[in-house]
């Protein structure tokens, strides 16, 4: 039979070791948040960059689409590129 020094001697150990497991999880986890928060944050902000980057190209492609839809427009570079009207002299 094990004295009682003995027996609360290893409480003691298992607890200790259960705690540093715990406490060894807990770090891994909170390190593993923060990379994942920093991921996030650098995806976050390609996103937006992307967005501010697709406005602008939409925003250029209405504008060209507006200058190039107005009639008056294509018959001035139908004229540029040597296009005859019938009303042309």
């Amino acid at each position: 039979m094990e004295k009682p020094e003995e027996k609360v001697k290893r409480i003691a150990v298992g607890a200790t070791v259960a705690g540093v497991l715990v406490i060894v999880f807990l770090v891994v986890t909170l390190i593993y948040q923060f990379v994942r928060m920093g991921v996030d944050s650098s995806e976050k902000n390609r996103l937006t960059e992307e967005i501010t980057r697709l406005t602008q190209q939409i925003e250029t492609g209405e504008r060209d689409f507006n200058y190039y839809s107005d009639t008056s427009t294509r018959e001035n570079l139908a004229r540029q590129y040597g296009y005859k009207y019938e009303t042309d002299k």
